[in-house]
């Protein structure tokens, strides 16, 4: 009986932990973002408004069209891609919000592999 006590304990102790999730307040403006694939980070920054995302990375500049799914989660659709891998959708979904960034996940719409990041909102 002490180890079902102690059990639903912890069981009630974890679930009463809730993941911050302020989500709509990352829908638009200035960002900086930071991703690590394979101990390299990369970083960019990006303009969001309500239908456009405009991305600096490595001092190009692409855009893509932004269609919010929720309020967690957006497909981004590049505007005039230049090669295959830009013709594909990606899928971004916000994991956990504070009161200046965001952790996210993002892939390929449909592709299971998916890289984590942090955003920094700038404005």
């Amino acid at each position: 009986m002490k180890y079902f006590a102690l059990i639903l304990f912890f069981v009630l102790l974890s679930s009463c932990y809730q993941v911050e999730r302020n989500c709509i307040n990352y829908k638009t403006g200035l960002f900086e973002s930071t991703v690590i694939i394979d101990d390299v980070s990369y970083t960019s920054t990006f303009k969001r408004t309500d239908r456009l995302q405009v991305e600096t990375f490595e001092n190009k500049t692409d855009s893509a069209a932004v269609r919010w799914i929720n309020d967690c989660e957006v497909v981004f659709k590049t505007i005039n891609p230049k090669n295959m891998a830009e013709q594909k959708d990606i899928h971004l979904k916000i994991l956990t919000t504070t009161d200046s960034t965001y952790t996210f996940e993002y892939s390929y719409v449909g592709e299971v592999i998916k890289q984590k990041g942090i955003a920094k909102k700038l404005n």
